[in-house]
Protein backbone atom coordinates (compact mmCIF):
# COMPACT_ATOMS: atom_id res chain seq x y z
CA UNK A 1 0.00 0.00 0.00
CA UNK A 2 1.21 3.52 -0.77
CA UNK A 3 0.01 7.04 -0.24
CA UNK A 4 -0.39 9.72 -2.91
CA UNK A 5 1.18 13.16 -2.69
CA UNK A 6 -0.20 15.68 -5.17
CA UNK A 7 1.92 18.57 -6.38
CA UNK A 8 -0.23 21.70 -6.06
CA UNK A 9 2.69 24.04 -6.80
CA UNK A 10 6.03 22.65 -8.01
CA UNK A 11 8.47 25.18 -6.58
CA UNK A 12 11.59 26.39 -8.37
CA UNK A 13 13.51 23.14 -8.80
CA UNK A 14 12.09 20.33 -6.64
CA UNK A 15 13.54 16.96 -7.58
CA UNK A 16 14.11 13.54 -6.03
CA UNK A 17 17.66 12.70 -4.97
CA UNK A 18 19.39 9.95 -3.03
CA UNK A 19 23.10 9.44 -2.31
CA UNK A 20 24.02 9.21 -5.97
CA UNK A 21 24.54 6.97 -8.98
CA UNK A 22 27.96 5.36 -8.66
CA UNK A 23 29.76 3.03 -11.05
CA UNK A 24 28.88 4.70 -14.35
CA UNK A 25 31.20 7.69 -14.59
CA UNK A 26 33.34 5.84 -17.13
CA UNK A 27 30.28 6.02 -19.39
CA UNK A 28 29.90 9.75 -18.83
CA UNK A 29 27.02 9.39 -16.37
CA UNK A 30 27.39 11.86 -13.49
CA UNK A 31 26.93 10.73 -9.89
CA UNK A 32 24.20 13.31 -9.08
CA UNK A 33 22.64 12.77 -5.62
CA UNK A 34 21.82 15.18 -2.82
CA UNK A 35 23.91 18.34 -2.75
CA UNK A 36 23.70 18.43 1.06
CA UNK A 37 24.27 14.79 1.99
CA UNK A 38 24.04 15.46 5.74
CA UNK A 39 20.59 17.03 5.59
CA UNK A 40 19.41 14.26 3.26
CA UNK A 41 20.63 11.56 5.65
CA UNK A 42 19.26 13.33 8.73
CA UNK A 43 15.81 13.65 7.16
CA UNK A 44 15.77 9.94 6.34
CA UNK A 45 17.02 9.08 9.83
CA UNK A 46 14.20 11.06 11.43
CA UNK A 47 11.60 9.53 9.11
CA UNK A 48 12.76 6.03 10.01
CA UNK A 49 14.18 5.34 6.54
CA UNK A 50 17.47 3.87 5.41
CA UNK A 51 19.94 6.58 4.47
CA UNK A 52 19.71 6.05 0.71
CA UNK A 53 15.96 6.41 0.32
CA UNK A 54 15.13 9.26 -2.03
CA UNK A 55 14.28 12.61 -0.50
CA UNK A 56 12.80 15.62 -2.23
CA UNK A 57 15.52 18.25 -2.69
CA UNK A 58 13.81 21.64 -2.54
CA UNK A 59 15.68 24.71 -3.78
CA UNK A 60 14.91 28.29 -2.69
CA UNK A 61 11.20 28.37 -3.64
CA UNK A 62 9.52 25.27 -2.32
CA UNK A 63 6.48 23.36 -3.54
CA UNK A 64 3.01 22.91 -2.10
CA UNK A 65 2.13 19.24 -1.58
CA UNK A 66 -1.20 17.64 -0.66
CA UNK A 67 -1.01 14.33 1.27
CA UNK A 68 -3.90 11.98 0.50
CA UNK A 69 -3.35 9.87 3.62
CA UNK A 70 -1.76 10.25 7.03
CA UNK A 71 1.97 9.74 7.21
CA UNK A 72 5.13 11.08 8.84
CA UNK A 73 7.76 13.37 7.37
CA UNK A 74 10.96 15.17 8.30
CA UNK A 75 12.45 18.34 6.82
CA UNK A 76 16.14 19.13 7.21
CA UNK A 77 18.53 21.65 5.70
CA UNK A 78 17.48 25.14 4.66
CA UNK A 79 14.80 27.06 6.52
CA UNK A 80 12.29 27.85 3.78
CA UNK A 81 9.39 28.70 6.12
CA UNK A 82 7.61 25.36 5.83
CA UNK A 83 3.99 25.18 7.02
CA UNK A 84 1.50 22.36 7.44
CA UNK A 85 -2.07 23.53 6.91
CA UNK A 86 -0.81 27.04 7.63
CA UNK A 87 0.98 26.23 10.90
CA UNK A 88 4.79 26.57 11.03
CA UNK A 89 6.72 23.31 10.79
CA UNK A 90 9.92 22.79 12.76
CA UNK A 91 13.06 21.56 11.06
CA UNK A 92 14.95 18.45 12.18
CA UNK A 93 11.94 16.73 13.74
CA UNK A 94 9.62 13.85 12.90
CA UNK A 95 6.25 15.36 11.98
CA UNK A 96 2.84 13.68 11.89
CA UNK A 97 0.92 14.62 8.76
CA UNK A 98 -2.88 14.06 8.79
CA UNK A 99 -4.77 12.92 5.72
CA UNK A 100 -5.55 15.79 3.37
CA UNK A 101 -2.93 18.11 4.86
CA UNK A 102 -1.14 20.71 2.72
CA UNK A 103 2.61 21.12 3.16
CA UNK A 104 3.82 24.44 1.76
CA UNK A 105 7.06 26.42 1.71
CA UNK A 106 7.43 30.17 1.83
CA UNK A 107 10.12 32.77 2.38
CA UNK A 108 13.76 31.74 2.55
CA UNK A 109 15.23 32.40 6.00
CA UNK A 110 18.61 30.66 5.79
CA UNK A 111 20.24 28.13 3.51
CA UNK A 112 19.36 27.20 -0.04
CA UNK A 113 18.26 23.54 -0.07
CA UNK A 114 15.70 21.73 2.05
CA UNK A 115 15.27 17.94 2.15
CA UNK A 116 11.88 16.33 2.63
CA UNK A 117 11.78 12.68 3.68
CA UNK A 118 8.53 10.71 3.86
CA UNK A 119 8.32 7.56 5.95
CA UNK A 120 8.98 4.54 3.79
CA UNK A 121 10.55 6.67 1.09
CA UNK A 122 9.25 7.87 -2.27
CA UNK A 123 8.19 5.03 -4.56
CA UNK A 124 10.30 5.50 -7.68
CA UNK A 125 12.17 2.77 -9.50
CA UNK A 126 15.96 2.94 -9.33
CA UNK A 127 17.85 3.44 -12.57
CA UNK A 128 21.47 2.29 -12.66
CA UNK A 129 21.20 1.69 -8.94
CA UNK A 130 19.93 5.13 -7.98
CA UNK A 131 16.70 7.13 -7.68
CA UNK A 132 18.53 10.43 -8.24
CA UNK A 133 17.21 12.81 -10.86
CA UNK A 134 19.53 13.91 -13.65
CA UNK A 135 17.58 16.70 -15.34
CA UNK A 136 20.15 17.35 -18.11
CA UNK A 137 20.01 13.69 -19.09
CA UNK A 138 16.26 13.40 -18.58
CA UNK A 139 16.37 10.27 -16.44
CA UNK A 140 16.07 9.12 -12.84
CA UNK A 141 13.78 10.35 -10.09
CA UNK A 142 10.26 11.31 -11.15
CA UNK A 143 10.17 11.07 -14.96
CA UNK A 144 13.71 12.41 -15.21
CA UNK A 145 12.74 15.97 -14.32
CA UNK A 146 11.85 18.43 -11.60
CA UNK A 147 8.29 18.38 -10.28
CA UNK A 148 5.45 20.02 -12.20
CA UNK A 149 1.99 21.12 -11.12
CA UNK A 150 -0.38 18.17 -11.14
CA UNK A 151 2.30 15.50 -10.63
CA UNK A 152 1.42 12.77 -8.14
CA UNK A 153 4.19 11.14 -6.13
CA UNK A 154 3.78 7.86 -4.33
CA UNK A 155 5.29 7.01 -0.94
CA UNK A 156 5.34 3.77 1.03
CA UNK A 157 3.03 3.52 4.02
CA UNK A 158 4.51 2.27 7.26
CA UNK A 159 4.96 3.71 10.74
CA UNK A 160 8.47 4.91 11.56
CA UNK A 161 9.76 2.80 14.42
CA UNK A 162 12.01 3.66 17.32
CA UNK A 163 12.58 6.71 19.42
CA UNK A 164 13.60 9.98 17.84
CA UNK A 165 17.39 9.88 17.42
CA UNK A 166 19.71 12.50 18.78
CA UNK A 167 20.79 14.45 15.73
CA UNK A 168 24.46 13.69 15.13
CA UNK A 169 25.47 16.96 13.55
CA UNK A 170 25.18 20.67 13.99
CA UNK A 171 23.30 22.60 11.35
CA UNK A 172 24.78 22.75 7.86
CA UNK A 173 23.42 26.29 7.45
CA UNK A 174 25.82 29.23 7.06
CA UNK A 175 26.24 31.38 10.16
CA UNK A 176 28.88 33.94 9.12
CA UNK A 177 29.02 36.77 6.59
CA UNK A 178 31.97 35.02 4.95
CA UNK A 179 31.72 31.24 5.29
CA UNK A 180 35.01 29.41 5.87
CA UNK A 181 35.37 26.17 3.93
CA UNK A 182 38.18 23.75 4.73
CA UNK A 183 40.18 22.47 1.79
CA UNK A 184 43.01 20.05 1.06
CA UNK A 185 45.52 21.58 -1.35
CA UNK A 186 45.25 20.13 -4.85
CA UNK A 187 47.67 18.17 -6.98
CA UNK A 188 48.36 21.23 -9.16
CA UNK A 189 49.00 23.61 -6.26
CA UNK A 190 52.68 24.02 -7.16
CA UNK A 191 51.71 25.18 -10.64
CA UNK A 192 50.24 28.44 -9.35
CA UNK A 193 52.17 31.63 -8.61
CA UNK A 194 53.10 32.53 -5.05
CA UNK A 195 50.65 35.43 -5.24
CA UNK A 196 47.83 33.09 -6.31
CA UNK A 197 48.62 30.71 -3.46
CA UNK A 198 48.34 33.56 -0.96
CA UNK A 199 45.11 34.82 -2.54
CA UNK A 200 43.58 31.34 -2.44
CA UNK A 201 44.11 31.09 1.31
CA UNK A 202 43.41 34.73 2.25
CA UNK A 203 40.90 36.25 -0.18
CA UNK A 204 37.14 35.79 -0.20
CA UNK A 205 34.97 34.82 -3.17
CA UNK A 206 31.30 35.18 -3.99
CA UNK A 207 29.15 32.52 -5.59
CA UNK A 208 28.13 33.53 -9.09
CA UNK A 209 24.48 33.43 -10.17
CA UNK A 210 25.75 31.19 -13.01
CA UNK A 211 26.12 28.32 -10.53
CA UNK A 212 24.15 25.10 -10.46
CA UNK A 213 24.23 21.46 -9.38
CA UNK A 214 27.13 20.83 -11.77
CA UNK A 215 29.46 23.52 -10.42
CA UNK A 216 29.69 26.69 -8.36
CA UNK A 217 31.41 29.47 -10.28
CA UNK A 218 33.20 31.89 -7.96
CA UNK A 219 33.85 35.60 -8.38
CA UNK A 220 36.93 37.19 -6.82
CA UNK A 221 40.67 37.64 -7.28
CA UNK A 222 41.99 35.76 -10.32
CA UNK A 223 44.41 32.93 -9.63
CA UNK A 224 47.38 32.87 -12.02
CA UNK A 225 49.43 29.86 -12.99
CA UNK A 226 53.22 29.85 -12.99
CA UNK A 227 53.30 26.90 -15.36
CA UNK A 228 50.92 27.62 -18.25
CA UNK A 229 50.05 24.92 -20.73
CA UNK A 230 47.57 22.19 -21.39
CA UNK A 231 46.84 19.40 -18.93
CA UNK A 232 45.67 15.88 -19.67
CA UNK A 233 42.06 15.45 -18.54
CA UNK A 234 41.74 13.39 -15.38
CA UNK A 235 39.12 12.36 -12.83
CA UNK A 236 37.41 15.02 -10.74
CA UNK A 237 35.43 14.79 -7.50
CA UNK A 238 32.62 16.54 -5.68
CA UNK A 239 34.47 19.49 -4.17
CA UNK A 240 37.36 19.68 -6.66
CA UNK A 241 38.33 23.33 -7.22
CA UNK A 242 39.31 23.88 -10.83
CA UNK A 243 40.85 27.07 -12.19
CA UNK A 244 40.07 27.84 -15.87
CA UNK A 245 42.15 30.30 -17.93
CA UNK A 246 40.29 33.36 -16.59
CA UNK A 247 41.55 32.53 -13.08
CA UNK A 248 38.09 32.42 -11.50
CA UNK A 249 37.73 29.16 -9.51
CA UNK A 250 34.94 26.65 -10.11
CA UNK A 251 33.97 24.20 -7.36
CA UNK A 252 32.58 21.00 -8.89
CA UNK A 253 29.34 19.81 -7.31
CA UNK A 254 27.05 16.76 -7.31
CA UNK A 255 26.40 16.72 -11.08
CA UNK A 256 30.02 17.27 -12.02
CA UNK A 257 31.39 15.85 -15.24
CA UNK A 258 33.51 12.68 -15.08
CA UNK A 259 36.83 14.28 -16.03
CA UNK A 260 38.32 17.73 -16.30
CA UNK A 261 41.42 19.33 -17.81
CA UNK A 262 41.67 22.51 -15.73
CA UNK A 263 44.27 22.52 -12.93
CA UNK A 264 42.95 21.66 -9.49
CA UNK A 265 44.20 24.05 -6.84
CA UNK A 266 42.33 22.34 -3.98
CA UNK A 267 39.45 20.17 -2.85
CA UNK A 268 36.73 21.13 -0.37
CA UNK A 269 36.74 18.43 2.31
CA UNK A 270 33.71 16.14 2.39
CA UNK A 271 32.35 17.29 5.75
CA UNK A 272 32.15 20.90 4.49
CA UNK A 273 30.41 20.11 1.19
CA UNK A 274 26.92 20.29 2.81
CA UNK A 275 27.72 23.81 4.04
CA UNK A 276 28.87 24.83 0.57
CA UNK A 277 25.65 23.40 -0.93
CA UNK A 278 23.60 25.65 1.36
CA UNK A 279 25.27 28.87 0.16
CA UNK A 280 23.18 30.95 -2.24
CA UNK A 281 24.39 33.11 -5.15
CA UNK A 282 26.23 36.24 -4.03
CA UNK A 283 27.08 34.78 -0.62
CA UNK A 284 30.77 34.89 0.27
CA UNK A 285 33.21 32.18 1.23
CA UNK A 286 36.90 31.71 1.89
CA UNK A 287 39.18 28.68 1.81
CA UNK A 288 41.04 27.36 4.84
CA UNK A 289 43.71 24.73 4.10
CA UNK A 290 43.87 21.64 6.33
CA UNK A 291 45.84 18.42 6.10
CA UNK A 292 44.55 15.24 4.48
CA UNK A 293 44.79 13.57 7.90
CA UNK A 294 42.53 16.24 9.41
CA UNK A 295 40.00 15.80 6.61
CA UNK A 296 39.96 12.03 7.12
CA UNK A 297 39.58 12.37 10.90
CA UNK A 298 36.64 14.76 10.52
CA UNK A 299 34.97 12.40 8.05
CA UNK A 300 35.34 9.42 10.40
CA UNK A 301 33.96 11.45 13.31
CA UNK A 302 30.89 12.37 11.26
CA UNK A 303 30.26 8.75 10.28
CA UNK A 304 30.63 7.62 13.89
CA UNK A 305 28.04 10.20 14.95
CA UNK A 306 25.60 8.96 12.31
CA UNK A 307 26.19 5.35 13.35
CA UNK A 308 25.56 6.21 17.01
CA UNK A 309 22.33 8.06 16.18
CA UNK A 310 21.15 5.19 13.99
CA UNK A 311 21.84 2.70 16.77
CA UNK A 312 19.94 4.82 19.32
CA UNK A 313 16.92 5.03 17.02
CA UNK A 314 16.69 1.31 16.23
Amino acid sequence: MSISIEVIKPGAQSQLQDLGRYGYQHLGVPVCGAMDECSHRLANLLAGNVRDEATLEIVLMGPSLRFAAATQIAICGADLSATLDGAPVALNQRIDVPAGALLAFGRRINGLRSYLAVRGGFSVAPLMGSRSTFVRGGFGGHLGRALRKGDVLQAADFQAAGALPDLPLVSTLPSAEITPLRVVLGEHWAGFTAEAQVLFTKASYRISPQSDRMGYRLEGPALSRSQPGELISEAVNFGSIQVPPDGQPIVLMAERQSTGGYPKIGHVISVDLPLLAQLAPQQALRFVPVSLETAQTLYLQREQQFAAALGAAS
